[in-house]
């Protein structure tokens, strides 16, 4: 899994990475059917997360949150992701 994480209009710093990979652990489990995590954060007014993951076979998912709290927009979109990859695995292992 090529993991890439990119902040636009401000820096992110060593706390907000190390809390951001703890969270990416999350997933994990479905590493060897991922080809690639991209996770950009920007910052506005408030901060906004977006992820896209990248299956082997093909399939890509798209995720965004929004809030005032870095950390809390972080734990918005980790949870939604998680959801997703799950529901994208179940799917894949009922076709089988």
């Amino acid at each position: 899994m090529n993991t890439e994480i990119k902040s636009i209009r401000f820096s992110l710093h060593d706390d907000a990475k190390e809390y951001l990979n703890k969270k990416i652990e999350r997933i994990r489990n479905a590493e060897n059917m991922i080809v690639d995590l991209i996770i950009t954060i920007k910052k506005d007014k408030e901060f906004t997360a977006e992820s896209n993951v990248n299956f082997r076979w093909g399939v890509s998912i798209h995720v965004t949150e929004n809030d005032y709290d870095l950390t809390a927009a972080i734990d918005k979109m980790m949870d939604k992701l998680e959801a997703k990859i799950t529901k994208e695995k179940e799917k894949v292992k009922e076709k089988r």
